[in-house]
């Protein structure tokens, strides 16, 4: 899943957490038409800016069975992005590197901190 950088006709936000939260948005928003079953589940995006929390989920039915799976989860996080879930065949650091967030400011949340620091990723401290 390719995401296009930041469009250059958008106001540009004033401060590195805006910056952030566009670019999570942006990135969730492109992101969204590539999940779901289309039957009868439903994908949501819920964006809670006060807590700076984005996921995207499947919400909804396949027969008698109930479907609700969050699918991607991000948060902001002491001015770091975090991968919190990613069920998604998709690689989500690169994406928001190309969308203007560097590396050293994304935190792999669903690796143990200890591999985290082992593998030389950012630990979120």
């Amino acid at each position: 899943m390719a995401v296009n950088p930041i469009d250059t006709q958008m106001p540009t936000p004033s401060t590195k957490l805006d910056r952030y939260r566009q670019a999570v948005m942006q990135f969730l928003n492109q992101s969204v038409g590539q999940s779901g079953d289309r039957e009868s589940i439903e994908t949501q995006q819920i964006f809670d800016l006060q807590a700076d929390r984005y996921l995207i989920l499947n919400l909804g039915w396949r027969g008698q069975e109930r479907v609700y799976s969050v699918l991607i989860h991000l948060d902001i996080r002491d001015g770091k992005v975090w991968i919190q879930r990613n069920q998604t065949e998709s690689e989500i650091e690169p994406e928001l590197i190309a969308l203007g967030i560097p590396q050293k400011d994304i935190v792999r949340g669903l690796i143990p901190p200890e591999y985290r620091a082992l593998a030389g990723l950012n630990s979120g401290v």
